[in-house]
């Protein structure tokens, strides 16, 4: 249990204890940045007052994509196995949202019922009514893997403007909703089908603001061969890049994220690094979650800061008795120039502002005479916790695995088979080649090879300088920041020279940096020269 200060104008300085990151993440945002989101109606324009349940949830999985691009079948992919309510085919069959999670038993919890569980991170979805609650649900069932992570499932997006007033509500809406609170978004394409429809590009600029989320998955890649692969690759760049408007491009993972035989397998060895690169990304979240949800509350309450200002300013401007109506249309219409008065004024980032439609759209609906004017003690308390509060949370994030020793790694399903395994990604190739063999020292395979290279070399005493080898290893090509690495790896007993053995490591390690592979940070126990063991820590 850690203990410090947290300074508050307003009373004495009292010591305050928390728990942990996310209790006293929970604590700030209830005493602090609650107020002044109640203060100025800040969950009318952009988003419902967080519960405690939202700050202890898992982190979350958000699958959005077009229907039949292998979202659900991506998350059978990730748990090896069905979950209640599973429903796969080449037809859109997943109607709603479902949210998979971890339960002693496989049970389903229907929508209503969900946002009223106030152990839940989903009671705020009840804004958007009895359509979209009777096709959402959350799917329970004991696997290993969702005991670190939620997945989100979302319907499959058709083309047209009928799909989206058939739904009955707001499903860019809710997808912002989701948005918000996931902490990785993957955007699943099939490699056949790249065509971005209208209600797609709605949904994918309903993402804006959380970019650094956003994952891109190409799915189905093995249905096509390597040339056609490069094409459609290609083309997913150029349509993402008119669509998501980014100066960063995206991380885009190639493969097929399914369990039937691979029909081009040219690309296999690709398949296998971009999905050992996806498990990563994926392994990383629960290891960062609390530092997202810090994050996630900083921008927060810079929001609801930026928004106290914008309310307060409209407030000014409003006539005491006449032509309130036009005013108010006035200022939404002139809205632009009122963030530029209150960038000037506060030193406010532009980029802090909400979006300038979607804010005019909420004004339309306010009654501006309720609007408050500006509390500088609600606002002095919120940079208060941004300067120092959130520090030394932030502070506290190693401190507290440190202390609880947290394993912070998703197990089981498609997962445990990234760890010790030979199939898993790179296994068995690059250095790892010949890890686990029960035979001969590995770079005997090609000593026949690398024995005349060295004797051609004039070896004195069975040994070659480091200049004589440095004639050698430069004919790779490779740079001398790489080749000193190869130099220190090979030299196993630290003589200054290479014998026979040493040599021919020199030369394998050589060979496994031109085929696109990393060395070793040390020399694995397969690579050391029997006749150097004695040299192994």
């Amino acid at each position: 249990m850690l203990r410090w200060l947290k300074e508050d104008s307003s009373r004495r300085k009292q010591p305050e204890i928390f728990e942990s990151v996310v209790s006293g993440l929970q604590d700030f945002y209830k005493d602090v940045i609650l107020p002044l989101e109640e203060h100025y109606q800040f969950s009318e324009f952009h988003s419902p007052p967080l519960d405690p349940a939202d700050f202890a949830a898992n982190p979350m999985i958000l699958l959005v994509g077009q229907y039949s691009t292998g979202k659900t079948t991506f998350i059978r992919y990730l748990l090896e196995q069905d979950f209640p309510g599973i429903r796969v085919g080449p037809e859109p069959t997943t109607d709603g949202f479902i949210a998979v999670m971890h339960g002693e038993k496989e049970s389903v919890i229907p929508g209503n019922a969900l946002v009223v569980d106030p152990k839940r991170q989903f009671r705020k979805l009840s804004i958007f009514g009895n359509a979209f609650l009777n096709r959402f649900q959350c799917s329970m069932t004991p696997n290993k893997v969702l005991q670190s992570i939620t997945i989100v499932d979302t319907p499959g997006i058709l083309s047209g403007e009928k799909q989206r007033v058939d739904r009955g509500y707001d499903f860019v809406g809710v997808l912002e909703w989701f948005a918000e609170r996931a902490d990785r978004i993957l955007l699943l394409f099939d490699a056949h089908k790249l065509d971005i429809s209208d209600e797609f590009r709605r949904s994918i600029e309903a993402l804006k603001g959380h970019d650094h989320k956003i994952r891109i998955v190409l799915n189905k890649s093995d249905m096509i061969d390597h040339q056609q692969l490069m094409r459609v690759y290609g083309a997913l760049m150029w349509s993402l890049g008119k669509v998501l408007n980014t100066p960063e491009v995206a991380r885009v993972y190639i493969g097929s994220f399914w369990d039937k035989p691979l029909q081009h397998d040219t690309n296999r060895k690709l398949f296998e690094l971009e999905a050992k690169d996806l498990f990563c990304d994926l392994q990383s979240l629960p290891r960062n979650t609390a530092l997202r949800k810090l994050n996630d509350l900083i921008k927060r309450a810079k929001l609801a800061k930026v928004h106290a200002y914008i309310i307060s300013s409209l407030q000014e401007q409003m006539p005491s008795m006449f032509g309130k109506d036009s005013k108010k249309n006035q200022l939404i219409q002139n809205l632009h120039e009122v963030y530029r008065d209150v960038e000037k004024k506060y030193g406010i980032s532009p980029g802090d502002f909400p979006p300038l439609g979607k804010m005019r759209e909420a004004l339309k609906d306010q009654d501006f005479t309720k609007f408050h004017t500006l509390r500088p003690r609600l606002i002095s308390k919120v940079d208060n916790m941004l300067a120092t509060g959130m520090t030394k949370l932030m502070t506290m994030i190693p401190q507290e695995e440190a202390m609880n020793k947290i394993d912070h790694v998703i197990r089981g399903g498609a997962f445990h088979h990234t760890e010790n395994s030979p199939f898993a990604g790179g296994e068995g190739e690059g250095a790892d080649y010949g890890k686990g063999e029960l035979t001969e020292w590995v770079v005997n395979q090609k000593m026949d090879q690398y024995e005349p290279m060295f004797d051609a070399l004039g070896p004195i005493d069975g040994k070659i300088s480091g200049a004589t080898a440095k004639k050698e290893m430069v004919k790779s090509k490779l740079p001398n920041t790489v080749l000193g690495r190869i130099w220190k790896l090979a030299d196993v007993d630290k003589d200054g020279m290479l014998d026979k053995e040493e040599y021919a490591l020199a030369q394998h390690l050589i060979e496994i940096k031109l085929e696109n592979n990393e060395l070793p940070q040390a020399l694995p126990a397969h690579l050391i020269p029997p006749s150097k063991r004695e040299f192994a820590d």
